[in-house]
């Protein structure tokens, strides 16, 4: 078998302790940015750029957000769609205050403002945790989405109630949708994404990330061993919050182009919710799982079929991705609470120690 560590020897702690300690994750790694960098852009049509892989790139970070919090920290949050909302307004006022700076400054700088919010709603994570910390975001959830309503301020008093995203560009060539080139969005969006998985890694596995996961095992525990609970919670919310604030910019400037109040309602924070379940709690990979599963399934069953000659209707097609996500769901909660990712370990684990049992 090729996916064996076999003679690959550590002579250092720092190659001990690396992500990836065996040289095939590496170049497995390596193929997979190649291919998302180079054949994509080069090979990929604007549907498979502009409405597979983009939107999912944009999931994967919110669901990397809401892993931070419930998969690392412990802390359940029904909220995350009015933290991409705020991230999204944030961002939209910024550009239309200030048109001459680059939107890529306010795309990063739109996290900051969702972090603050975040923060905000975190405050109650000392005293209450469980069911009842998911109510308190829920009730985030109800509070942002009516000041995305009754705040005229906030979508500059359009008579619509929606937010226009503005032309913008970047090197001379039109970034923002829906005008925007797809290649050039597509590299954007990707490259964003692969720098904030790349920081999320990193915090994970040091000392901030250690502390998150020390309070989720045992809060109680952790707090005799000398952490401190409040801005621990707190740090986690706020970078939560973060990474779903700068997906909720680029899903309205990278993506739709435009967008109501209704796009970052409850039912938002459930689809993350549930792309984390699936894909894994307390995995960045399993992030990526999720959002790839529940965003391009319903693709794949309107499209597939149809290519086979069993053309089905769209309410169908709906229908069963409903059924499909809803018993993963159900599987995952009771057979692997760790989803796909988990799996994905396994499997590898069977690899290399194959044809031997352990």
């Amino acid at each position: 078998m090729l996916y064996r560590e076999a003679g690959q020897y550590k002579t250092s702690y720092q190659s001990d302790q690396a992500i990836f300690p065996i040289r095939q994750d590496r170049i497995g790694l390596g193929i997979i940015l190649f291919i998302a960098f180079v054949v994509i852009p080069v090979f990929g049509n604007d549907f498979l750029i502009n409405a597979v892989m983009i939107p999912f790139l944009i999931f994967s970070l919110a669901a990397i957000g809401l892993n931070i919090l419930t998969g690392y920290t412990g802390l359940l949050s029904l909220g995350t769609g009015a933290f991409m909302g705020v991230g999204a307004y944030a961002c939209y006022k910024l550009t239309t205050m200030f048109p001459n700076v680059n939107i890529l400054v306010w795309v990063i700088c739109s996290g900051f403002f969702s972090a603050a919010v975040g923060v905000l709603f975190g405050l109650p994570s000392l005293r209450i945790k469980g069911f009842y910390l998911a109510v308190a975001t829920l009730a985030a959830q109800f509070f942002l989405d009516w000041c995305f309503i009754r705040v005229p301020w906030l979508y500059n008093y359009n008579s619509s109630g929606a937010i226009q995203v503005p032309e913008r560009r970047f090197l001379d060539m039109l970034i923002s949708a829906p005008n925007g080139q797809p290649v050039v969005r597509y590299l954007i969006v990707l490259s964003i994404v692969v720098v904030m998985t790349w920081i999320a890694s990193n915090i994970i596995h040091g000392r901030i990330g250690r502390m998150w996961m020390a309070v989720r095992d045992q809060d109680l525990a952790a707090e005799l061993m000398g952490i401190r609970l409040l801005p621990t919670k707190l740090s986690a919310f706020a970078v939560s919050s973060f990474y779903c604030g700068v997906s909720g910019a680029l899903l309205v400037f990278f993506w739709y182009g435009a967008a109501e109040s209704d796009v970052f309602n409850v039912n938002q924070s459930f689809q993350i919710l549930f792309m984390v379940i699936i894909g894994g709690l307390g995995s960045l990979v399993g992030s990526f799982f999720g959002a790839a599963l529940i965003f391009i399934l319903p693709i794949v069953l309107r499209y597939v079929p149809s290519m086979l000659g069993l053309p089905i209707q769209s309410a169908t097609v709906e229908h069963l991705t409903f059924m499909i996500i809803g018993s993963m769901i159900i599987f995952f909660l009771i057979v692997e609470p760790h989803g796909l990712a988990r799996l994905w370990q396994i499997a590898k684990q069977k690899l290399r120690v194959w044809p031997f049992p352990y």
